[in-house]
């Protein structure tokens, strides 16, 4: 039987019943519901994240700046349970008008800087400390594979992630939809791994740390159910060949227990302030 047909009304009215999963904090405006502010620590450094694909982007960078000697960076990171709706406290909306994690405060120069977005964390920190981004030719290539994940997440994530999974009810067109976008992002990847050990060149960057966390979890098969098979993610042997060598990378396995509420106790980490912390964690 075919999908029923849904004819849009001619003025738009938010269904909070039909939502999905998300549907109790979803709304269709922006800005702050309480007032709150968020919590600070010593470090210049203050970040205010959930372990998700987009927020291990910066624990995973904050850890690689840490394992390659920039003492500077260290950090102090914060949870913002995105479920609680913690993103649109009064705190975070000042730190990010666009609610989302992660969102940093970097307090390292004359005047408090507030930086959003994954993407600009990740370039943000690599021209404070001048790592994981090439200042030759090689720069341009780096931040097209950048922005190439920046702009690709949100069909893996909102989009097939959503109606595979959280939607509350499946229907073939927007699965299958996403679906083959999601696996041509995979053969994207797997086509440019076949020529490079890394997506930016022979060397691992900010490229390699947006992407990563998003590619793995299909290929370790700890994501959206039952998608590593329905994906058939085996099939993307260059794709996995990279994420294993990531994966082993010991700032990687650090940084993505930073702000894990979820799993064995040993493997979560709701706040981080030092080396220390990482102390009996399963890394």
């Amino acid at each position: 039987m075919a999908d029923p047909t849904y004819t849009p009304p001619e003025v738009w009215q938010n269904d909070t019943e039909n939502g999905g999963r998300f549907a109790g904090i979803n709304r269709p405006t922006a800005g702050a519901r309480e007032e709150k502010s968020l919590p600070g620590g010593e470090h210049d450094f203050q970040l205010y994240s959930l372990a998700t694909p987009n927020g291990v982007k910066a624990t995973i960078m904050f850890e690689e700046l840490l394992e390659a000697g920039h003492s500077g960076a260290e950090y102090d990171a914060w949870t913002v349970n995105i479920g609680d709706a913690a993103q649109f406290t009064s705190g975070f909306v000042d730190l990010n008008p666009n609610s989302k994690i992660p969102a940093l405060l970097d307090r390292s120069g004359p005047e408090p800087l507030r930086v959003f977005e994954s993407g600009a964390i990740l370039m943000h920190l690599a021209e404070k400390f001048g790592a994981f981004l090439p200042t030759d030719h090689r720069r341009a290539e780096v931040l097209s594979w950048l922005f190439w994940q920046v702009g690709s997440a949100p069909f893996i994530g909102g989009g097939f992630g959503h109606f595979y999974a959280y939607a509350p009810e499946r229907y073939e067109y927007p699965i299958n939809r996403y679906a083959m976008e999601t696996k041509r992002l995979f053969d994207v990847a797997n086509q440019r791994l076949a020529e490079s050990e890394y997506l930016g060149g022979s060397d691992y960057t900010v490229a390699d740390i947006a992407t990563y966390p998003w590619f793995a979890p299909f290929v370790f098969g700890n994501i959206y159910n039952e998608a590593r098979t329905f994906l058939s993610i085996h099939e993307y042997e260059h794709v996995d060949r990279w994420v294993k060598q990531i994966a082993e990378r010991p700032a990687v396995r650090r940084g993505r227990i930073v702000n894990k509420t979820w799993g064995e106790e040993d493997t979560q980490m709701l706040e981080r302030h030092s080396a220390a912390d990482f102390e009996g964690k399963s890394l």
